[in-house]
């Protein structure tokens, strides 16, 4: 469809608008009906279209499923559907659950059996969310996380791994088959490639496991070792059999630290508590490698911060960091936290203007 075509679309669509009674994000509305009638111009395949409009449709019940909730701090466990409820495994699970949710955390699943289910008996009903896919071997959702309030089922892998990871705000991953390896790795080609904001990650293991730490192995000998990744990519998770210490991974990673924005080469941290002299001058001596120019500095809020009115009653911290240096980054969010002058427990009231993949 050509640019010219598109114009001509305008006041049909808006009248369409209109008609439907859509006041707000008319622009977005109306590339999205734009984009469905370019697939009519484009005469493209009857698969194409299957695929496109039960994906909008399955996202459309997703975002309407995480809109009520869309205040409260998640986190999402994956892993082995296979586990079974005599497993260490599934212990942790639900203990890790549990608290979270003792504290004000919602937990996110994929709605089966094994790892899933015992996050979702930990969590409780009303503080988890399922979302399923639909597999022609596999049984039906498990009932904890039927309820149609807070459980979603979707056809595509694609469309359940965005929601599984959008509304997030922590991940703990278990082992499991390929499955839990495939969202493992997205998980880090997110983070690595900049395509998610930071979040913290563990990979929880039973007591005395080897199935991450074979995994890092892998990851440090084969692909570190290999030049096809940064020798400290892995810097950004932690690996632990320890579920108290995955539950103080993922708090203690939003004690002081709230958010991050870009502004061309400068990284802005926004804090939750302003450090004092003395820390910022440790940070800078123990992160002098993450910077690429210049030091860590106390900032006001940039005017493209401003502009967007963009959470300016918080503290802010600049640097111009080696872009590459994502795991230093995530080592300096946690020393945030341990700062003396931090927060000695992260709020429960986490509200994230967007912490789902970049636009």
């Amino acid at each position: 469809m050509t640019n010219d075509s598109a114009d001509s679309l305008t006041e049909p669509l808006n009248q369409l608008l209109d008609e439907a009674g859509i006041s707000s994000q008319r622009t977005l509305i109306r590339r999205i009906l734009s984009a469905g009638i370019g697939l009519g111009h484009d005469d493209a395949e009857r698969l194409d279209l299957k695929i496109t409009a039960a994906a909008v449709e399955e996202m459309r019940a997703a975002f309407r499923l995480f809109a009520p909730y869309r205040g409260i701090p998640k986190v999402t466990i994956f892993g082995s559907a296979r586990t079974q409820s005599h497993d260490p495994l599934w212990r942790s699970a639900e203990s890790v659950a549990r608290e979270l949710a003792s504290q004000g955390w919602m937990v996110v699943t994929g709605a089966g059996p094994g790892i899933m289910e015992a996050a979702a008996t930990g969590a409780g009903p009303e503080r988890s969310l399922g979302i399923s896919i639909r597999l022609p071997f596999e049984e039906s959702p498990l009932d904890a996380a039927s309820d149609a309030d807070h459980h979603v089922a979707m056809k595509y892998f694609f469309t359940r791994k965005l929601m599984l990871m959008k509304e997030s705000r922590g991940f703990v991953c278990l082992p499991g088959g390929f499955g839990t390896m495939d969202e493992t790795f997205e998980l880090l080609t997110l983070q690595q490639t900049g395509k998610m904001e930071p979040q913290p990650i563990v990979l929880l293991d039973r007591p005395g496991g080897t199935y991450w730490r074979g995994f890092a192995r892998f990851v440090t000998e084969e692909l570190a070792g290999s030049g096809l990744i940064a020798v400290n990519d892995l810097d950004r998770v932690l690996i632990t059999d320890s579920p108290e210490a995955a539950i103080a991974e993922v708090t203690g990673f939003w004690r002081n630290y709230d958010s991050l924005r870009w502004q061309h080469d400068q990284l802005v941290l926004r804090l939750r508590a302003e450090p004092t002299d003395a820390e910022l001058a440790d940070l800078n001596e123990r992160f002098s490698g993450l910077c690429e120019a210049g030091a860590i500095e106390r900032s006001e809020p940039l005017a493209s911060e401003v502009a967007d009115d963009d959470v300016l009653h918080l503290p802010r911290l600049v640097l111009t960091p080696r872009r590459r240096a994502v795991g230093d980054l995530y080592r300096l969010i946690r020393a945030l936290g341990e700062l003396g002058s931090a927060p000695k427990t992260a709020p429960n009231g986490l509200e994230p203007a967007d912490r789902g993949e970049a636009a």
